[in-house]
């Protein structure tokens, strides 16, 4: 074989193609026989040219794996002994270097069979070697985890290698040696031993960025961020050292993008994965007065965007706010504020522009200092420097986008602001200004209404003057618009409706993504508008929809599932109609293939041209690193927007979506384990729709409750598996929300079976166990400074009021459970808003469960009473209410804690309470009270002060606890209320004009008003001739007849 494969060798580097492929045929087939590796070995040792040699050992690297086993003994030892004289005696580098990766291979299978025992002290003594080129062979980086046994011994000479004073090579395969090692270190105690050559790699890295050998340093960056992303404890004191190197050479105008980038990446790592180090170091505001100067850097005309130092520094600051906001706020909105008055407009731009990078992250910081950052942010819209006026429109669409609400009670100066951009000069600032304007829309309401006109009159001529990009933007701000205005956007309508046809009907590549915005316009439109103006007119817009899905353009699939998602909901059965043409499509869309793809990193073998293409099937086995994981992301989000249509048309036809419903189920449970979270949560949330539509389809069959039952149990089940395995937050926070309504819709019975494994998912989230839940873990955490998802944990509290509801008092010996969990979150520790989810909970559960809840009294009234004086709004409104069902359903345990509740519910009627829920729920507490205990209430000192803060002004939900309370007192003619009767009458006539009092508050007034009448007669005409016409006019409804 020898003879015959050296002249292959030979062929298969010749430049004729032909001659080339045929030899590597035969080369692969030579390959299969196990005598092919003494032949490659052979000529590894004794072919003429260096070419040869080296395909040789590329060749051995490939194939050894496979063979490895099928050698003799004797054959394995003439490996191991060429492959040294090869790294020794080779006079060529590239021909040692394939060797050394050969040694690297055989290693993982010999030195722990014990078959190798003279490779370590042989690389020992290459490491102290004079020659540099042993020195630097013997540093193999692919051998970690084959002596990682003798970590302790190879670290001293590692570290002597680092520091080599001779040779540039030798240091940057110390480098690539101790990278190596760090890949197969996980035990805390190798990590610390690697900590002590932090100092050698910086000491290396500074030399070498000194002397322009900047790629070294780019080495040590790698390593640092193998270290960071280790899941090991990490870095200790040494992350001081990381970061201030870093920010040196971020720092440095002077050095490459790239490296610049590397150091830039390394922050931003620290920040995403050990944020916890960055705090207790005190390095956060270090970091910042270096990141946020380099916001202000021009880049370089021929510099790559992604390596550009503003966003790179841009990528950190918002990473930085997003994990350590309280931390990061003071720092970047002092940085703001200064340079919003700096002379140099490249200062003023980064001042808005970094207001708007952490406003995602900052969000409740920002919030409480809207005025200000208003003030900065406005100002630069006006700047006469285009670049900073463009950043002002960026940073206020940020906001409009992450600071609601609110941001939209500014909304009398921030929208001339935003009106009058729409005009600028310039079309980057225009853009930023029409994206400022939707997202700004997106959460108003009739504050738009002042604005309508203009606003509409410039986006129209925009839609219709503009260049594409700008149309687009300018489409997305009209259909907020729309939304905000609702029924105040019908005259705009059948405008916009006629111009979005034009852009339903292009086909260019380069209009389709216009296409698709207008796609979803019309479907925004339609809801703004509703049915009975949509319907009739409907059908073209429709078909032009469906005749999109063959120009083969993601984005307008995508855009398309939402359209037809929309007049699902409008239409409502009317959608019926449609559903053949547009629930293939939607399955189309999940069935897509995601288009991912890998490349592998074999690098060091593509030397020669061409070694690549000469493979087999053992090159499985030789774990090649895996460089660059890419998915094609437009995929994701049409999955995500058809798997969303499917739930929204079971949902709205209901039994008529019974052709499609097995198909459904199908998708959306594969869907429920996809590897994207957009896709799982939409998956979670349309397979309560698809029970929707099941129970629908089902009612009356007569196999219906089995087939019932079939579809809750895959709906519960992965559920509850959602709740404790998934690793996204929202996700399981919204299989929490749908569990809650399934039990409020079908009812206890429908879940009994579920119940056990649901009350200990909900454990499990409660004790912060679930998936969804585990931190990265850093050894320099803080326990009493664990944060948690706000959204997730209110879900996971909506789950026990659904039980209290579903079970009654039966919910006893669970809740008991579930108790002591749930408290951990209102410790004094705790945010406010933990405490306030435990009280808002806790009154639920109390509300439902009813008389269990008096055991839990002693407990929980000192909390409640703290809550009632708490500073924030929201946490007096939940505790007023709490303790009224606390006092209602309480019983004797409550009673002796009047005292203490009246004294904290007196402020909220005051005129220092500035919130009208609040005060609402504080008389809701007083009224149920009153109703349990009257004895126990000086009447006379709380009638007076309750009647006044009536009627109710905002929570009308506490209006039937309320007038029942007082009803009830004037119908047993209660001396201390009638004496109250001039305040009462004119209450009830308002109750009785009111429009949004319910029928039912209005029949208590009525039975109340008639009991007054029988009283006192015709006392009562000086009273009710004060009243307004109308007034008087609703209540004489009440009258009884004469």
């Amino acid at each position: 074989m020898a003879q015959s494969l050296e002249l292959l060798l030979i062929q298969f580097l010749m430049p004729d193609n032909d001659a080339r492929r045929q030899a590597e045929e035969q080369i692969k087939r030579l390959a299969k026989d196990p005598q092919v590796i003494p032949a490659l070995i052979h000529h590894l040792r004794t072919a003429k040219t260096p070419n040869v040699r080296q395909l040789s050992a590329v060749l051995l690297r490939k194939k050894i794996t496979g063979h490895w086993a099928k050698l003799s003994p004797q054959l394995r030892h003439l490996v191991k002994q060429s492959l040294i004289e090869s790294i020794t005696m080779e006079h060529s580098p590239p021909v040692r270097r394939a060797s050394a990766n050969v040694v690297s291979i055989v290693a993982k299978y010999a030195v722990p069979a014990g078959e190798w025992p003279d490779l370590l002290p042989f690389l020992f003594q290459c490491i102290q070697s004079a020659q540099e080129d042993h020195r630097e062979f013997s540093l193999t980086e692919t051998i970690g985890n084959t002596f990682q046994p003798h970590f302790a011994d190879l670290q001293a000479l590692l570290l002597k290698c680092l520091q080599d004073e001779t040779s540039n090579r030798v240091r940057v395969a110390a480098l690539k040696a101790v990278g190596s090692f760090l890949e197969f270190t996980q035990d805390g105690a190798e990590v610390v031993k690697l900590r002590e050559f932090i100092p050698s790699i910086l000491n290396v890295s500074r030399q070498c960025l000194a002397s322009g050998e900047e790629d070294v340093a780019i080495i040590a960056f790698e390593i640092f961020d193998e270290l960071i992303e280790s899941p090991a404890p990490l870095l200790g004191e040494s992350v001081k050292s990381i970061v201030q190197f870093s920010l040196e050479v971020c720092s440095s105008q002077n050095l490459e993008s790239n490296t610049r980038h590397q150091a830039i990446q390394i922050i931003s790592w620290l920040a995403k994965y050990k944020s916890n180090s960055l705090k207790k170091h005190k390095l956060v505001t270090p970091i910042l007065q270096v990141m946020c100067p380099l916001l202000a850097e021009s880049a370089n005309g021929d510099e790559d965007d992604d390596l550009a130092p503003d966003r790179a520094a841009a990528e950190v600051i918002d990473t930085m706010a997003l994990n350590l906001p309280k931390h990061v706020f003071p720092p970047v909105f002092e940085f703001a504020s200064l340079s919003s008055q700096n002379a140099n407009p490249k200062y003023r731009e980064a001042s808005a522009t970094v207001l708007g990078v952490i406003s995602e992250g900052c969000l409740d910081l920002m919030k409480n200092k809207l005025e200000p950052i208003l003030h900065i942010v406005l100002g630069a819209l006006r700047d006469p420097e285009q670049m900073v006026r463009g950043a002002a429109s960026f940073a206020l669409g940020q906001f409009a986008e992450h600071l609601q609400p609110e941001i939209v009670s500014h909304y009398e100066s921030v929208l001339p602001h935003i009106l009058n951009a729409l005009e600028d000069t310039s079309d980057d600032v225009q853009e930023k200004s029409y994206y400022a304007l939707a997202a700004f829309c997106e959460n108003m309401g009739e504050e738009i209404l002042p604005f309508l006109d203009p606003l509409m009159g410039k986006l129209l001529a925009a839609l219709q003057n503009s260049p594409r990009n700008l149309q687009e933007t300018c489409m997305s701000a009209i259909g907020s618009v729309a939304a905000a205005a609702e029924q105040a956007f019908v005259p705009y309508a059948e405008r916009v409706l006629e111009l979005m046809k034009n852009f339903m009907v292009l086909t260019n590549d380069e209009d389709l993504r216009s296409r698709a915005r207008a796609t979803e316009l019309v479907g925004m439109v339609a809801m703004s508008v509703g049915r009975m103006k949509m319907e009739p007119i409907l059908r073209p817009f429709i078909e032009a929809a469906i005749s999109g899905f063959v120009l083969e353009f993601s984005e307008l699939r995508e855009y398309t599932h939402g359209f037809f998602s929309n007049v699902a909901e409008i239409l409502d059965d009317g959608f019926t109609q449609y559903l053949p043409h547009v629930v293939p499509l939607a399955f189309s869309s999940c069935n897509l293939d995601d288009g991912s793809a890998v490349d592998i990193d074999e690098s060091d073998d593509e030397n020669i041209n061409g070694f690549g293409g000469v493979s087999s099937d053992d090159e499985a086995h030789d774990e090649p690193r895996v460089r660059n994981i890419s998915i094609r992301t437009g995929v994701l989000d049409e999955k995500a927007a058809a798997t969303q249509a499917l739930g929204l048309f079971a949902l709205h036809t209901k039994g008529s979506y019974a052709p499609y419903l097995e198909e459904s189920l199908k998708i959306l449970v594969r869907h429920a384990k996809y590897f994207h979270e957009d896709v799982r949560l939409q998956a979670i949330i349309a397979l309560k729709h698809m029970l929707t539509a099941a129970e629908a389809v089902f009612r009356g069959h007569n196999e219906g409750p089995a087939k019932a039952k079939e579809i809750i149990d895959t709906v519960m089940n992965i559920y509850i598996k959602t709740m404790k395995e998934d690793d996204d937050k929202e996700v399981v926070a919204q299989a929490c929300m749908s569990a809650a309504e399934i039990i409020k819709d079908f009812g206890y019975m429908a879940v009994e079976p579920y119940m056990p494994q649901l009350v200990d998912a909900t454990l499990v989230l409660l004790r912060e166990e679930s998936a969804c839940q585990q931190q990265e873990s850093d050894s320099d955490i803080d326990d009493n400074d664990t944060e948690h998802d706000e959204v997730l944990m209110d879900a996971v509290s909506d789950l026990l009021p659904a039980f209290a509801k579903a079970m009654g008092p039966h919910f006893a010996p669970t809740f008991a459970t579930l108790f002591n969990p749930l408290m951990k979150f209102a410790k004094s520790s705790r945010p406010p808003q933990d405490r306030t989810m435990v009280v808002a909970c806790l009154a639920e559960v109390a509300q439902d469960m009813g008389a269990p809840i008096a055991g839990y009294v002693d407990s929980l009234m000192p909390l409640v009473l703290k809550e009632l004086a708490s500073s924030e709004a929201t946490n007096r409104r939940n505790a007023a209410f709490c303790v009224g069902e606390l006092c209602k359903n309480g019983g004797e345990s409550s009673l002796r804690y009047y005292g203490d509740i009246l004294r904290g519910l007196y402020p909220l009627f005051g005129e220092s309470e500035p919130d009208d829920a609040v005060r609402d729920n504080a008389a809701g507490a007083v009224a149920r009270m009153i109703m349990v205990h009257p004895e126990a209430i000086p009447l006379n000192q709380v009638l007076p002060v309750f009647l006044k803060v009536l009627p109710l002004k905002e929570d009308r939900e506490e209006s039937i606890a309320v007038f029942t309370c007082i009803c009830n007192l004037v119908v047993a003619s209660n001396s201390q209320i009638l004496a109250l009767v001039p305040d009462l009458v004119n209450l009830f006539a308002q109750v009785a004009a009111s429009p949004v009092e319910t029928s039912e508050v209005k029949a208590q007034v009525g039975r109340a008003f008639s009991h007054l009448i029988s009283l006192y007669g015709h006392q009562m005409q000086p009273l009710l001739s004060n009243l307004s016409p109308v007034h008087a006019n609703a209540l004489a409804a009440f009258a009884p007849k004469s």
